[in-house]
């Protein structure tokens, strides 16, 4: 059987998607549980080890087993070791090492980086074709809303509202012995709200086992925010302001649901949150309301918050299920309500796609002026597979047509000119407003 270090240089070696498929194929077929379970503990998000820096080895060592590298892991993973005392313990592992078993295998593993361009997606997709799910690998995913406008019938009965940030998506996983982890929505850890942690962390002890929290980061500036989540350096956005909405077990995330409706959800995250939120400045909870949209002194009120959230400048409002469990992934418990814009604009240019959007549309590159504000926008999204096909077919009639765009915002771009925020395709028009084609 292969050894995992030489499988993860082959993997280095060719470019190929279909190439590294197929290494990962033979893999799986010969039942290297060492290669996956070494891919699994590099590529699950929810595993980390707590480790900024992990020297490279110049000479060899007698070698390290792989049961005895697990034992490092689960000490590092579990929090038994931190600081120095993980350091000491990491470096005596590293002397007994091969330097080939270190260099391309271990140390990866621990830095969270293989370097040989393979990710969980690339390895879910191989196994499942194989019927091999004993080799996947955990994706992170936490709950996503669906849109009120394309499920209108859900919008009523009692429901909980509050109103939808503007910010970035942020999970927040708490240790009883303060360990404090955060991560986007994809699963990428965030480094950079650490005045946000070191808060949470002191009053972690309440919980008697791993927590998830789950909010919104914001701050004065959300241009300034972003650049601070995408940085990979512990930059720190001071004035950010984690707000939370939702508070489930560790357990239960990665296991996909929890089994505690919404109501009791809430009210969990408000008796933590009312114990100590006067020691944590930089960490609120989102007001919710309960509202029976089936009354009309209820749709007043559901029609008033809405307003409300407009003219306070929040990206719209979410309608929430009362006795709904949390799911990672998106669920129609959840509904998001948001206001926004349509422009008439021209259209200028025809790109074509990339990955399966290739040979076809992939966006329209439009102009205009709406309200004496000049625009240019490249809008990709809204189309179907149908209209990708057909409009591509037609490119070149397409210039010069006004196309109808909407999107959630009016953006001013760094030359002075404006753009829309999430622009999506509405529909081509005539001479009249509303007049499709």
């Amino acid at each position: 059987m292969n050894s995992p270090w030489s499988i993860i240089t082959e993997l280095e070696q060719d470019n190929s998607r279909l190439a590294k498929e197929a290494i990962i194929s033979r893999e799986a077929e010969a039942g290297n549980n060492e290669f996956f379970d070494g891919c699994r503990l590099a590529l699950d998000s929810l595993v980390t080890f707590n480790v900024k820096k992990i020297l490279v080895k110049e000479q060899d060592g007698r070698g390290l087993s792989w049961p005895n590298f697990q034992k490092l892991a689960t000490a590092l993973s579990t929090r038994q070791v931190t600081g120095n005392d993980a350091i000491s313990l990491i470096n005596q592992y590293r002397l007994q090492a091969t330097q080939e078993q270190w260099n391309n295998w271990y140390r990866r593993i621990l830095i969270k980086d293989l370097r040989c361009g393979t990710s969980e997606k690339t390895i879910n997709s191989v196994v499942k074709k194989l019927k091999l799910d004993h080799y996947k690998i955990p994706v992170f995913t936490c709950q996503l809303a669906h849109d009120s406008a394309n499920h209108e019938k859900k919008v009523a009965g009692n429901k909980i509202v509050e109103v939808k940030l503007d910010g970035v998506r942020v999970i927040t996983i708490v240790y009883p012995n303060g360990t404090v982890n955060q991560y986007s929505r994809n699963g990428k850890e965030l480094v950079n709200f650490e005045h946000i942690k070191k808060q949470i962390a002191k009053h972690a002890r309440f919980f008697s086992e791993p927590m998830v929290l789950d909010g919104e980061v914001m701050s004065n500036s959300f241009q300034d925010l972003m650049k601070q989540v995408h940085r990979k350096t512990a930059v720190e956005a001071t004035d950010a302001v984690l707000h939370l909405f939702d508070i489930i077990t560790l357990k239960e995330f990665q296991r996909g649901h929890g089994d505690r409706p919404q109501t009791v959800r809430s009210d969990n995250l408000l008796s933590w949150y009312g114990q100590w939120k006067d020691h944590m400045p930089n960490v609120s909870v989102v007001g919710q309301i309960q509202i029976d949209l089936d009354s009309d002194e209820g749709r007043e009120k559901f029609k008033d918050i809405n307003q409300q959230a407009i003219d306070g400048g929040y990206e719209g409002i979410m309608i929430k299920d009362l006795d709904a469990v949390y799911e990672c992934k998106r669920s129609h418990s959840w509904l998001k309500l948001k206001p926004f814009i349509e422009v008439t604009l021209e259209v200028v240019d025809v790109e074509e796609g990339t990955g399966r959007n290739a040979g076809r549309l992939g966006a329209l590159i439009c102009k205009g002026e709406d309200d004496g504000l000049s625009i240019n926008v490249n809008c990709g999204s809204g189309f179907t597979d149908s209209d990708r096909d057909s409009f591509w077919n037609i490119r070149t009639e397409l210039l010069g047509r006004m196309v109808e765009v909407r999107a959630d915002a009016v953006t001013k771009n760094q030359d002075q000119t404006y753009s829309l925020r999430f622009p999506r395709f509405k529909g081509f028009r005539g001479f009249e407003p509303g007049e499709k084609m």
